[in-house]
């Protein structure tokens, strides 16, 4: 049976006081069962624990009773009825032993994941003092998933259901936050975040190792972290080496203090690779395999911009949709929704041409069924690779979600590439979710480049026409493609009438 923390027991009942292995017959549930939860509304609820084998365990809630036995390896799981939005209510869960949890609210449930963009929390947005000073949503909770690795798949996890108050929310994850305040405000119902992110990350430690494994294609890259496991690590041999490292260090940090010269940082301890928060699938056995089969209504994706920074950007295109596919498939919930952000304008040191990819990987993934995604072009830092400004990037998930997941008549996204057309020296753009008509904000179109045959890109002229873009050039006679927006950080300005931009793309498959 899994450890769980002492707060969460309960005291057991009646004559199960008198019997010699109650430690081993008490009921227990994963952490993410406990005061303050939300559980997703309108959908079957599944509630899941351990026990001793063979023991019958019921569990009550809104004038629901429903029994299990815990099989042979002492785990057990009901499904409640589907649940309607309403005043808190009390789960109970007994056996041996009875747990109580308060304060149940019954609403819209969402996953947050991600690197550090997600995990970038309220206190350090734009506004941040008056977005928490405004804070006093009692009905939107959060569940931050405690950030550690994991060799295999865990069955439980570390955190707790955090009421969002103006005390409170400063450490919420903002990207998640204002999702869900924007659907709590607009579906009047309670909204639980689950957050569970992890700054420089790429999406393979967040993917489980047999989905990647079964994709010949991401071969290099489960190579490339296995031949960090050729030497056997040894904790022994790595705590003599970081001791004489740091013995080292502290002398000359000594000396170069007396001269007046800058220290270098301490030296590190050589950690087990095995255990590296980036090794394949240890993110998702740790952070989210626990929280698998919990009812959600879908996710939320902020990551890409680790998996910039290798040879294998362009894999993403692959290791999005198997991402997605492999969290569906074990929540066996069908194709539950599931929105990213793409990567904002950003200007990076090194692997500037990386960025473009990822973006476009991103676009290429909404193939994928019931996905969406939010264009960020216009509110990024290109000195800052963490934009603060996540209310819009939260606001624009909403969107999506009030469109595609709720059946409401908004815009779900900014203008996307729907095919092209060559006549002369000019190619035109058609695009979908063009949303009250194309704009050039703020002056002329820009942004476009055109290349012929010698795939030379020159800065295009380019003007809209209804739903449609054209694009040229004088000294492009026979043009073959069109890029828009492709660089790092690009001079863009193509959005539709509902003020969102349009994401960066291009008609070429060229290297």
């Amino acid at each position: 049976m899994p450890h769980l923390p002492l707060k969460r027991w309960l005291l057991s009942m009646g004559t199960t006081l008198l019997l010699g292995n109650s430690a081993w017959a008490d009921v227990a549930l994963p952490e993410i069962f406990s005061d303050h939860m939300v559980l997703q509304r309108s959908v079957p609820v599944p509630v899941w624990g351990w026990a001793a084998p063979g023991e019958q365990v019921t569990v009550n809630i809104a004038g629901q009773t429903r029994s299990a036995t815990a099989d042979d390896s002492g785990n057990w799981k009901i499904m409640l009825g589907k649940l309607s939005a309403q005043n808190p209510l009390t789960l109970t869960v007994a056996g041996h032993n009875t747990i109580v949890i308060q304060d149940v609210l019954v609403g819209e449930v969402w996953l947050g994941s991600g690197q550090s963009n997600m995990q970038l929390s309220v206190n350090d947005v734009t506004n941040a003092g008056s977005e928490i000073a405004s804070a006093n949503f009692p009905q939107i909770r959060m569940f931050t998933v405690a950030r550690r690795p994991a060799i295999t798949p865990q069955t439980n996890c570390e955190g707790q259901w955090v009421v969002c108050t103006p005390e409170s929310v400063g450490s919420f994850s903002a990207t998640a936050y204002f999702f869900g305040r924007e659907l709590h405000q607009k579906l009047g119902v309670p909204v639980g975040l689950i957050h569970s992110s992890w700054g420089a990350t790429p999406i393979e430690t967040w993917t489980s190792l047999p989905s990647q494994a079964g994709a010949p294609v991401l071969a290099p890259v489960l190579k490339q972290w296995q031949a960090t496991l050729r030497l056997p690590y040894d904790e022994a041999k790595a705590q003599a080496q970081y001791a004489r490292a740091l013995a080292t260090w502290t002398t000359n940090a000594e000396a170069l203090k007396a001269a007046g010269k800058t220290i270098p940082p301490k030296p590190q301890k050589r950690g087990d690779p095995r255990l590296d928060k980036n090794y394949p699938a240890n993110l998702f056995n740790g952070m989210i395999n626990p929280l698998i089969p919990y009812a959600i209504r879908g996710a939320i994706w902020y990551q890409g911009e680790n998996n910039t920074a290798n040879d294998w950007a362009s894999l993403y295109a692959v290791q999005l949709p198997l991402m997605i596919e492999d969290w569906r498939q074990r929540w066996q919930e069908g194709d539950f929704p599931f929105a990213w952000v793409q990567l904002p304008n950003f200007a990076p040191h090194n692997n500037a041409t990386n960025w473009p990819v990822i973006r476009e990987c991103m676009l290429q993934s909404l193939a994928v069924t019931n996905t969406g995604m939010a264009i960020t072009m216009d509110v990024g830092d290109p000195v800052n690779i963490h934009p603060k400004n996540k209310q819009a990037v939260g606001h624009r998930l909403a969107l999506w979600a009030f469109a595609k997941v709720y059946g409401q008549d908004v815009p779900s996204s900014g203008p996307l590439p729907a095919g092209h057309n060559i006549k002369g020296d000019e190619i035109t753009l058609s695009f979908t979710h063009t949303d009250g008509g194309l704009v050039a904000k703020d002056g002329e179109l820009k942004g476009f480049a055109i290349a012929g045959a010698d795939h030379h890109w020159t800065p295009a002229m380019a003007r809209i026409h209804g739903d449609q873009v054209v694009v040229s050039n004088p000294e492009v006679k026979s043009p073959q493609a069109v890029r828009y927006a492709w660089a790092a950080n690009p001079d863009c300005n193509l959005f539709n009438g509902a003020g969102l931009p349009a994401s960066p793309f291009r008609t070429d498959d060229w290297q």
